[in-house]
């Protein structure tokens, strides 16, 4: 190409012509920013790297300071700051008992006593014995679901490992499939988090799964065994099945038939540190942290505890849990207790922050 048809460089005014303007996403996004106290050359690496002029987002950053909207967020930000002042202390005083760290197990807890001490309390807990008298125990493995029940339908989470919001998206990972297929699959398949049958299923709301509750024996005293058939629930999977970090609206027990589960918990003081910005769920993974995106979580502190076959899991109101199968599990869970157990939570509905 020669010199005389190459184009003029263009002048300054014109390279500020070109770039992108600062629409009211942008004008958001600063102002999500500097709430979170971001450095105003990052903000602007940012900007710039999306095409914007460097000095009308630096204009668009400093006029922010004194935007209506802007200042009225920032007095509620301080009193968000205050709220979770107040969790955080009441966090460091249930961390400095020096039982905190620890999930007890016991065989048994009188009912006065496992309501103020769990239920008001606020502690989980493992029950050693509350199922001993269950014919599950004995009747219950894979085999024995594909001899009794193989024959039904069953509605599975599918393809899991293909999407990281599996959880937040269930419903479109929902799967019908005959049981015992299902039962096959999960016993050829090895450890994996590809498809597991959830609470989701409701399979004890059909008459046809029926026996399964007839293999529940005794209750925990503080449960309603009336209520047991409308609010319980049947898990099975193979190892490896994970359900992410979250918090359920109400209390359960979780009892284990077949197979271990890892059970790691936070407590609900430690919300504001968990990156809650949709319902129930944390974008936090326990097993693999991002401190980057994540930092204030490094503060975290998390309970562990294995639950074994026979063991029952009390979750208390609100506790943050991350559930992985150890091995191929049947597992029970309930949340027909016989106390107040109805609970409202305002969540947050944000998808893109």
């Amino acid at each position: 190409m020669n010199a005389s048809t190459l184009m003029p460089a263009p002048r300054p005014r014109e390279i500020e012509a070109e770039a992108r303007p600062i629409d009211n996403g942008w004008l958001q996004w600063v102002a999500e920013n500097k709430l979170r106290n971001c450095a105003m050359e990052s903000m602007l690496q940012t900007m710039t790297a999306a095409g914007l002029s460097r000095a009308e987002s630096e204009a668009a950053i400093v006029r922010m300071d004194s935007d209506p909207a802007y200042l009225a967020a920032k007095r509620y930000q301080q009193m968000q700051r205050k709220f979770e002042s107040v969790l955080a202390n009441q966090q460091k005083l249930w961390e400095s008992s020096p039982h905190y760290g620890r999930v007890e197990k016991r065989s048994h807890v009188p009912r006065d006593e496992f309501i103020e001490r769990y239920v008001r309390g606020s502690r989980p807990l493992v029950l050693t014995e509350a199922a001993r008298d269950w014919p599950a125990r004995t009747r219950w493995s894979p085999q024995d679901l594909k001899t009794r029940f193989g024959h039904l339908d069953v509605e599975i989470q599918a393809e899991r490992n293909a999407d990281a919001n599996y959880e937040q998206n269930k419903l479109e990972h929902r799967r019908t499939v005959r049981l015992g297929s299902f039962v096959d699959q999960v016993l050829a398949g090895g450890a994996t988090n590809d498809y597991y049958l959830t609470a989701n299923n409701e399979v004890l709301r059909r008459p046809e799964f029926a026996p399964l509750l007839k293999d529940i024996g005794t209750l925990p005293e503080i449960c309603d065994p009336a209520q047991l058939a409308q609010r319980s629930s049947f898990w099975f999977g193979p190892a490896g099945t994970r359900t992410p970090l979250h918090h359920d609206t109400l209390m359960l027990m979780h009892t284990q038939i077949v197979g271990r589960k890892r059970w790691r918990f936070i407590s609900p003081l430690e919300t504001p540190k968990l990156y809650n910005h949709f319902r129930v769920y944390s974008p936090i993974d326990l097993d693999a942290p991002d401190l980057v995106r994540h930092p204030d979580f490094a503060s975290v502190k998390v309970l562990e505890v294995i639950v074994e076959p026979g063991e029952t899991m009390f979750l208390p109101l609100g506790w943050w849990h991350q559930v992985t199968s150890l091995d191929v599990s049947l597992s029970f869970s309930y949340s027909n207790l016989a106390i107040p157990n109805d609970f409202t939570y305002v969540n947050a509905e944000i998808h893109n922050w």
